[in-house]
């Protein structure tokens, strides 16, 4: 009896951490999809034809974020390591390789858009969106390096345990965005009726404000001082030089993050094309169910991230157990969390897809896409847990492979052919995400029982 006590007291506090670490991170999160939500439905009043538009552009986009994330991510286990060993000079040394790193492959993701965004046309999409297409291409594309290196310093807050800073400086963001966009879209208050020009331009402006405010708080605020003592005193940035070794070890850890990432991200964007050759109608719901998709991905999501660092901390202290127990822990609290979200979508779906857009066709087109939304939930909440847990082991290379066979071999066709070849449209797009998930959340698990050595 004492020994299930003090198990259950055990299980109890690791709950607990990861949702004091997490909560932050989720409701900068929710920011996030905040100002997604109000882009969409902005975007979306303003015309059917624009948030087709955007459902392309940012589907695109989401590829190229998911791929610079798992670039930042690389340095989470490692400032957490140092950081949990008292290394502070370590600390800041691994933060600014991060940051260059992280620039560095901007530019050339940045280099790679730009030859994408002169010839857009190969994507084959509806001739009418083409014109609001390409500035708000421009404009996001403008934005990836002040967005990568912001990814840099939030990676360096959240593994020194400061998760609260970047979460009051990302909903600060989300609200300059969205009152921009009611400028700029709709030109309110004098400013130009720009549309979805307009709302590139707001995405543009929030990245930087979200940049410097980050950057202004570590370097000067006081909740940093753990890290670089007093101003004048304390360890400079400027004084340490990034080494080669460090800069080619937060590449080599986040390139196979990156990839896995931008493997699943894949899936969602090739979708978008598929949609794209079914019509506009079938466009522009997709983009209104990936924005509410959007929402329960950010939420397991900041539940996975907390783990990842409690995982990255124990592993440095040698304590197995407590990994397994995080691990377990993280996926039963996001199996609960999920339930809760899919009960409230389903509740309010009326009203939620209304409030996107006025047009019937496209409100009758996303609830169409409903069954496999909810169908998805429970293998994304998989995969999305054990590899943020892998994450926090650095046991990243396989993730790659898994994630080819998951998204590459097995959902993007299987969209295909139930969209195409069976002739489900729209629905058949989406079907095969269920498969593709859930084969990625298998394997990662397998993975993760490989890498603790026992049966989670």
């Amino acid at each position: 009896m004492r020994k299930k006590s003090c198990n259950f007291a055990f299980v109890k506090e690791i709950v607990r951490s990861i949702v004091l670490l997490g909560i932050p991170i989720i409701v900068g999160q929710l920011g996030t999809i905040a100002q997604q939500f109000a882009d969409t439905i902005m975007v979306g009043h303003y015309g059917t034809d624009a948030l087709a538009a955007a459902g392309l552009v940012n589907n695109i986009f989401n590829l190229v974020i998911f791929f610079i994330l798992g670039i930042s991510y690389a340095s989470t286990p490692i400032i957490g390591s140092a950081f949990g060993s008292g290394n502070k000079r370590g600390v800041v040394q691994s933060l600014v390789e991060s940051v260059i790193v992280n620039f560095a492959v901007s530019l050339v993701v940045v280099a790679g858009l730009s030859v994408l965004y002169l010839n857009i046309e190969v994507l084959h999409q509806p001739d009418e969106i083409l014109p609001l297409v390409k500035p708000y291409f421009l404009t996001l594309l403008l934005s990836v390096p002040f967005m990568a290196v912001f990814n840099a310093l939030k990676q360096f807050s959240d593994a020194i345990g400061e998760t609260k800073m970047p979460m009051w400086l990302m909903l600060a963001s989300n609200l300059l965005n969205i009152l921009l966009n009611w400028f700029l879209i709709f030109g309110v208050c004098g400013f130009p009726r720009l549309g979805l020009l307009g709302a590139g331009i707001a995405t543009l402006l929030s990245r930087i404000f979200c940049l410097v405010a980050l950057a202004a708080a570590i370097f000067y605020g006081k909740r940093y001082k753990c890290v670089f003592g007093d101003i004048g005193k304390g360890i400079s940035v400027w004084r340490v030089r990034p080494a080669m070794p460090g800069m080619r070890h937060v590449l080599f850890v986040g390139l196979p993050i990156s990839i896995q990432l931008g493997l699943e991200a894949s899936s969602f964007n090739i979708s978008a094309i598929f949609m794209g050759w079914i019509g506009a109608i079938a466009l522009a719901a997709h983009q209104v169910m990936s924005t509410i998709a959007t929402l329960c991905f950010q939420v397991i999501y900041g539940i996975g991230a907390a783990a990842s660092v409690l995982i990255s901390q124990s592993r440095g202290a040698d304590d197995w157990v407590k990994v397994r127990r995080i691990a377990t822990s993280a996926f039963f609290l996001s199996l609960g969390v999920i339930v809760t979200i899919m009960t409230l979508i389903y509740v309010m779906r009326e009203p939620l897809v209304r409030c996107f857009t006025d047009s019937e066709e496209v409100v009758a087109a996303s609830f169409a896409l409903l069954p496999c939304f909810f169908l998805y939930q429970f293998g994304d909440t998989t995969q999305i847990v054990f590899a943020n847990a892998l994450r926090g082991l650095e046991r990243v290379k396989r993730m790659m492979l898994y994630a080819f066979i998951a998204y590459v071999m097995v959902s993007i066709p299987l969209s295909y052919f139930f969209a195409f070849v069976m002739q489900w449209g729209s629905v058949g797009v989406w079907m095969g995400m269920p498969f593709g998930l859930s084969t990625a959340g298998i394997l990662f698990f397998l993975e993760f029982r490989r890498g603790v050595g026992v049966v989670v």
